[in-house]
């Protein structure tokens, strides 16, 4: 691969740039595909989730001609044994033999007892709603869908987080009505919803696809996806209830989605693109992926460099992480819209650096 050559040749392209910049490569222990391009029945493909199983990890996106296209569904992909399955299309938008939706943004989370794989279906982000399927074998064998409550769409990009007071937090968002974020709760792990009012005023900060991470003293932080060219956060002190305002995390993002996890160590890892839309512009290139770690969630130092092509067209964004029982931490992420991509990186040899007047650190 481009990037594994140019890591050997210690020569990295940065934002059109040829330089030496700080990798952390040292960090990741594999990188794979899920699948081979040529060997599934959709050209394209996006949004990953991953969860860990008893057997495993299982991962989801949607796959399709394109995105929005009617044909696009859910597919899923089992690692056990050291290898991945072959992806088997588990949920569509099919109403009736007229009536065809595409699906959307497929999320996984592990009960413990079962699997959840939540996702959308609609013909676009302002008119979808949720959907909900089950596997009780490890994501062999999945239930039919279960449309949610209305009002409920479920995990809207990212995982849930099951909070130490045992209420299961979904963070979600809306479009409808410009771009507004909100929190669904669950005290019977998926069983029955509440929903918190919007948190956010798209008239002043437009943000989706909220992530969460639990900190000590029943505080939790969200973070988010915006159109204001920085990645936002905002502060719960009482276990999701209520939030603070939302500020600027300290980090660029080109209105792309991101995805962070709470390692065992305490820390915390975010999974995002570090590059800024141009001036006057609400989108940007997708084109380098990076993570980032922090003691704090406030304070954050790059990490790893996952991916830096020099091609403004390239795309390697939607990220999903997790941590698995033994530690590490396993991150999917769309490839060009052609494949999805599976990096394992060891928190344990990462080597935080401080970020140079907001841009990745150069060796």
């Amino acid at each position: 691969m481009k990037y594994s050559i140019l890591l050997i040749m210690g020569l990295i392209t940065f934002n059109g740039n040829a330089q030496k910049v700080f990798t952390g490569a040292q960090a990741i222990v594999k990188e794979e595909f899920i699948f081979r391009s040529k060997k599934v029945p959709f050209p394209s493909c996006h949004a990953s989730t991953l969860a860990e199983t008893k057997e495993g990890l299982i991962t989801a996106w949607f796959g399709g001609s394109h995105e929005k296209a009617p044909d696009v569904g859910i597919w899923v992909s089992r690692y056990a044994g050291g290898k991945w399955s072959k992806p088997v299309e588990v949920a569509n938008g099919i109403r009736n033999k007229k009536t065809r939706y595409p699906t959307w943004n497929p999320v996984l989370f592990n009960t413990g007892k079962k699997i959840l794989l939540f996702y959308k279906a609609g013909p676009s982000p302002r008119k979808w709603w949720g959907e909900v399927i089950v596997s009780t074998d490890q994501g062999k064998t999945w239930s039919k869908p279960v449309t949610l409550p209305e009002g409920i769409l479920g995990p809207i990009k990212d995982k849930p987080v099951l909070l130490s007071d045992g209420w299961l937090l979904s963070p979600s968002s809306t479009e409808d009505h410009g771009w507004q974020v909100h929190i669904e709760l669950s005290g019977d792990m998926g069983k029955t919803w509440t929903k918190s009012p919007p948190l956010n005023d798209p008239g002043k900060i437009s943000l989706i696809q909220p992530t969460l991470l639990e900190h000590p003293g029943g505080k939790v932080q969200m973070l988010c996806r915006s159109k204001n060219n920085t990645v936002f956060t905002a502060w719960s002190q009482d276990m999701g209830l209520t939030w603070g305002p939302f500020l600027s995390a300290g980090l660029p993002n080109p209105n792309s989605g991101i995805d962070a996890v709470k390692l065992k160590e305490g820390n915390y890892l975010l999974v995002y693109n570090h590059i800024a839309c141009e001036p006057g512009e609400h989108w940007g290139n997708r084109n380098i992926l990076n993570v980032a770690v922090s003691e704090d969630g406030v304070l954050w130092k790059a990490a790893v460099l996952l991916e830096n092509d020099p091609d403004k067209d390239s795309e390697y964004s939607y990220p999903a992480v997790i941590r698995t029982r033994d530690g590490l931490v396993h991150i999917t992420y769309t490839w060009n819209r052609k494949q999805i991509k599976h990096v394992v990186i060891d928190p344990s040899k990462i080597t935080p650096r401080d970020f140079e007047n907001g841009k990745w650190p150069v060796d």
